[in-house]
């Protein structure tokens, strides 16, 4: 069965640590497919092995080295280009969110997707970009656009994981405990209004009622657990003993 992931090209990388760093932000997100085009110090590169720390070690391990980039993508079906340049040939421009979910769904059609990411100083060249369907803008200040060869892999890389994964985008985690029930929260309120109406807090009379209602709009907008209501009745209940003490 073909891998279902894409290819990261580097293209004219410069510095080891950079492959290496660029090793770790795809594995992190379950990528490990790389292929090296013409890497300036050769390789294998002692300090790209250094950079990628362990475990993505094995990314360098298997990746592939071309000496040109027709080379490099000649068996892919798609590919894109990362890249601030290009912008005067005719090409799909796409965000690195709308980019991956197209490369997830070419992947899962079976089709080779490459990625390719420029040499450190420039970035891809015209030359470089011709040869790719669409381009991968990555929404940067455009005072200070450019992006370490490492941290534009791994923008690509988080996208890549980020429309394939069913994680909510929020949790709440509840440390031994449960969301209190809405009983719970209703004897909370009676215990703390019993309490301020014995300190004459809803003053003037007048007002009152309305002080009440804004007191219980405001638990009832908490998201409270029972650890939460456990811990204010017993303020309440301390409070009281030093104020009314045997």
């Amino acid at each position: 069965m073909a891998d279902l992931t894409p290819v990261f090209v580097l293209v004219r990388p410069q510095m080891g640590e950079n492959i290496g760093a660029a090793a770790r932000a795809m594995l992190n997100f379950s990528l490990a497919r790389m292929r090296l085009v013409d890497p300036r110090d050769g390789w294998p590169n002692p300090r790209a092995v250094a950079m990628a720390s362990g475990a993505a070690g094995k990314v360098l391990d298997h990746a592939g080295v071309f000496a040109t980039l027709p080379e490099a993508v000649a068996d892919c079906a798609y590919v894109f280009a990362t890249t601030a340049r290009g912008r005067d040939l005719t090409k799909p421009i796409m965000t690195p969110e709308r980019a991956m979910e197209h490369a997830r769904a070419l992947c899962a059609q079976g089709q080779k997707v490459a990625i390719l990411f420029g040499p450190e100083r420039a970035g891809l060249e015209n030359d470089d970009v011709v040869r790719a369907n669409a381009i991968i803008s990555i929404p940067v200040n455009p005072d200070f656009a450019s992006l370490n060869l490492g941290q534009a892999v791994l923008l690509c890389a988080y996208e890549w994981m980020r429309q394939g994964t069913t994680m909510p985008p929020e949790v709440v985690e509840m440390a031994r405990t449960e969301f209190a029930s809405h009983i719970e929260v209703e004897k909370l309120g009676d215990h703390f209004e019993q309490q301020l109406d014995a300190v004459g807090f809803f003053f003037p009379e007048s007002r009152a009622e309305g002080m009440k209602q804004n007191l219980r709009n405001l638990w009832s907008r908490m998201a409270l657990t029972r650890a939460d209501v456990q811990t204010f009745h017993g303020i309440l209940r301390q409070i009281v003993r030093r104020r009314d003490p045997l």
